[in-house]
């Protein structure tokens, strides 16, 4: 079976721990590994269409979109929002990946789209992540956060 295709939404603000992310593929000490589809470069536009039509061309690309949620994710509307929305319709496989650490849906920093759509929640950690990337388990509604047997498992 070949990588997950991945598009990783994300704050501006949080950029850094999706770079680390891709820090963490190339790190051999880490199980961690997906195909990114996240856009190669910045675009180089104000033309909000133009962008939009960029970002949804590289979501039709994969098959889990995994959200970095950070401190301001839950305010940012114009293309974070956009973007969940865009994964939902799809049908992708919904990660939150807290950057606070929570195994759960944290309502507070999660913006209210990615909420009660069959998201699994993790913490910002590499094996966790993988594991969720490797076995998808969207449930039909609600909210979702793996048990404290799969964490001890893979070394929490």
């Amino acid at each position: 079976m070949g990588l997950p295709r991945t598009f990783v939404g994300f704050s501006s603000t949080d950029r850094h721990c999706y770079e680390l992310m891709g820090a963490w593929k190339k790190n051999s000490r880490f199980d961690f590994n997906f195909a990114d589809c996240q856009l190669n470069m910045a675009i180089n536009s104000e033309d909000e269409d133009y962008i939009k039509r960029k970002c949804r061309e590289r979501i039709d690309m994969a098959g889990t979109f995994a959200l970095l949620i950070g401190k301001d994710t839950r305010s940012k509307h114009k293309y974070v929002r956009w973007e969940i929305q865009v994964a939902i319709e799809k049908g992708c496989h919904l990660i939150g990946i807290n950057l606070d650490g929570s195994r759960s849906l944290n309502p507070d920093l999660c913006p209210a789209v990615m909420q009660g759509v069959g998201a699994v929640f993790v913490p910002y950690s590499p094996a966790i992540i993988a594991h969720a990337l490797a076995n998808p388990t969207n449930s039909e509604r609600g909210d979702y956060s793996y048990s404290q047997a799969i964490y001890k498992a893979l070394g929490y």
